[in-house]
């Protein structure tokens, strides 16, 4: 991929949101800034990779200190739906054409923003559509890594409030593993040196996010809700470059 100086320092902007979501929220780093990036330009494929490396990176400065704050026990009990569904998830991405790779993330994004705009989060008070919203996260994080609305509709129904962020960090950076392990296997390009140049814009927002973390959660309905209003611009947005003009 190629930008000119205006598109770089969007691209830098939408990177520096990415990093705030992923830490404010715990989750939504990829799903809130992947729409983003492609209508700066490229597809799926292009970005997942310098995605992956930023949750790498800025998941394992987080978890440094708090591993201890870290519910193995409910993580090891969902991997068994999780990562063969992620397996599935990413021979899709890898064998689909970029187009259809593209509207299945606005898609997905659309859905989530609609959930949010319309105040009607996706839950789960049985154990059946526990596991089957674990195995369609795991599916979607596995072709887009917009998989975790699914999965925290879960992990929130079953982990203490003080130790999500920090279970959700960890199995975020199991599912990219695996990723990232796929794409070097099938020669996937990537741009190890746009994705380091790309971290200190990163670092801002993951800063802002981790001291914002306390109070987005008290105001989590309201946050979403604006959210949602935006990325639905940004997915209408995207549906008129990719099949109108």
């Amino acid at each position: 991929m190629s930008f000119t100086a205006l598109e770089l320092g969007v691209v830098a902007l939408i990177f520096s949101w990415s990093g705030f979501v992923r830490t404010g929220l715990g989750f939504g780093g990829a799903a809130l800034g992947l729409p983003l990036m492609m209508l700066v330009g490229g597809s799926p494929i292009d970005w997942l990779p310098i995605i992956g490396i930023h949750l790498f990176f800025f998941s394992g400065i987080a978890l440094s200190k708090v591993l201890k704050k870290v519910d193995w026990r409910y993580l090891k009990s969902t991997l068994p739906w999780i990562l063969p569904a992620k397996l599935l998830g990413v021979i899709g991405l890898i064998n689909l054409p970029a187009d259809v790779m593209t509207v299945i993330v606005y898609l997905i994004t659309s859905f989530y923003a609609f959930t949010w705009i319309l105040d009607r989060p996706i839950r789960s008070q049985k154990n059946w559509v526990d596991n089957l919203l674990l195995f369609l996260g795991g599916y979607i994080s596995g072709t887009s890594l917009t998989g975790a609305p699914l999965i925290v509709a879960v992990y929130m129904r079953h982990i203490v409030k003080e130790q999500l962020r920090n279970t959700l960090f960890v199995l975020w950076i199991f599912l990219v593993a695996i990723k990232m392990s796929a794409f070097i296997v099938v020669g996937v390009y990537i741009d190890w040196r746009f994705a380091l140049m790309l971290i200190p814009a990163a670092a801002i927002g993951h800063y802002v996010g981790l001291k914002a973390h306390d109070k987005i959660m008290e105001n989590n309905d309201r946050f979403k809700r604006w959210i949602g209003g935006v990325l639905l611009s940004v997915c209408a947005i995207g549906f008129i470059r990719l099949f109108i003009i």
